[in-house]
């Protein structure tokens, strides 16, 4: 899951839905796995499949019309529980963004942490970015980090999101919290060495 950031350019899924919640995001009942991996299988999964495990037509991720990296999703993605497991099902799903109007903290800092960059927009962005993609599925979106800018395709209207410089940082050099250590080692023994 550890991918470099720069420029992303993508057709979207869009779930405009609000107050999604991790529970909704990853159902409880999965988990009891310790590792990331398999997670993505489960995405939603009350509602992209029945309780007999038939694919719910009428849910956008089994419409073969929406595609890409990018998830467009409603005011107040990712509340409820702290789960970790709902960003590592997002992340395993295989978006690399996902695009709201506003993030529940905890679950914007677990995305960031499995390489997923959750973007906030403005209100008035997203529902224009809606408008867009229900008009042509094929709209595409280009999230550009190092600018920090995210840019409608089909309307050219762009704006500015903010992120954490650390976490750019990591993002934009495939590095987790553990791989920023190791890659500061030395620096971090000078220090030690000078502040005995």
């Amino acid at each position: 899951m550890k991918q470099k950031f720069d420029v992303i350019t993508s057709t979207c899924v869009p779930l405009p839905l609000e107050n999604v919640d991790t529970d909704q995001i990853i159902p409880a009942r999965f988990l009891k796995a310790t590792d990331k991996e398999g997670f993505g299988d489960n995405l939603f999964r009350d509602w992209r499949y029945d309780k007999d495990g038939r694919p719910i037509e009428s849910f956008v991720l089994n419409n073969p019309t929406y595609g890409g990296c990018i998830l467009v999703a409603g005011k107040n993605f990712g509340s409820g529980s702290s789960r970790e497991h709902a960003a590592w099902a997002i992340a395993g799903y295989g978006f690399r963004v996902v695009i709201s109007s506003f993030f529940a903290d905890i679950h914007k800092n677990n995305e960031l942490n499995n390489f997923v960059l959750p973007v906030q927009v403005s209100e008035e962005f997203l529902a224009a970015l809606f408008e867009s993609i229900a008009a042509d599925p094929k709209t595409q979106v280009e999230v550009d980090l190092p600018r920090q800018t995210v840019t409608n395709m089909a309307t050219g209207r762009q704006e500015h999101f903010d992120i954490n410089g650390y976490k750019k940082h990591c993002l934009m050099n495939g590095l987790d919290d553990i791989d920023y250590l190791i890659a500061n080692k030395e620096k971090i023994e000078a220090w030690e060495q000078q502040n005995r």
